[in-house]
């Protein structure tokens, strides 16, 4: 994901059940190619259930994002 593209990693949570979120910030465009290459090398492994690009969020949802590594 984040070698296909110049985004920045800012964590992933395992949500159980086998699902994680992976959250990236960066160019809008940027952070589409990075996902969707996240999607395709997923794919591989197990099931998408959903992806999700937000391309500018608005001030009170960026503030609850998180800023630096969630694990």
């Amino acid at each position: 994901m984040t070698k296909s593209a110049n985004v920045e990693l800012i964590g992933y949570e395992k949500i159980g059940s086998g699902l994680v979120t992976v959250m990236v910030r960066g160019d809008v465009g940027a952070v589409k190619a990075s996902v969707d290459a996240g999607a395709v090398a997923a794919e591989k492994v197990g099931e998408i259930v959903s992806k999700h690009v937000i391309p500018r969020p608005h001030t009170d949802v960026e503030r609850i994002l998180p800023k630096k590594d969630v694990e």
